[in-house]
């Protein structure tokens, strides 16, 4: 008789890279999955979109953090501002192509949430 033993989990390449605290990837995942920074990807997921736009999709956010959190992703190079010189000044955001990359990884997971999500915060809670 041959008892087999259960197959060890491959060794996932980034998982020593994530977990000390002066990672790069820490700062990269506080950025890409703080509330807004989630929200506004899958927003310009959709395609681009303007300031007021962005303000009505993203309900609640507020105008000091949908250009802090539009700035970061901009910086980090997900997010492309498209500044047109007219009068009165128009702007657009659009997904670069590292952030069209990164919103289709990120969208079967809010996809999984929003179907989830009532469930899990409606469940009895156990004593």
């Amino acid at each position: 008789m041959t008892v087999s033993t259960p197959a060890k989990a491959a060794a996932l390449p980034f998982v020593d890279g994530i977990f000390p605290a002066g990672c790069p990837s820490r700062t990269v995942l506080d950025h890409v999955t703080s509330k807004w920074g989630v929200l506004l990807l899958v927003a310009l997921s959709e395609g681009p979109q303007r300031w007021s736009e962005l303000r009505r999709r993203a309900e609640g956010i507020s105008e000091k953090m949908l250009a802090q959190t539009l700035k970061t992703l901009e910086a980090d190079g997900f997010v492309r501002r498209d500044a047109q010189p007219v009068i009165p000044p128009r702007v657009d955001y659009s997904l670069t192509g590292r952030g069209e990359e990164l919103s289709a990884l990120m969208l079967p997971l809010v996809a999984w949430v929003a179907e989830h999500a009532e469930a899990i915060v409606n469940r009895p809670v156990s004593s």
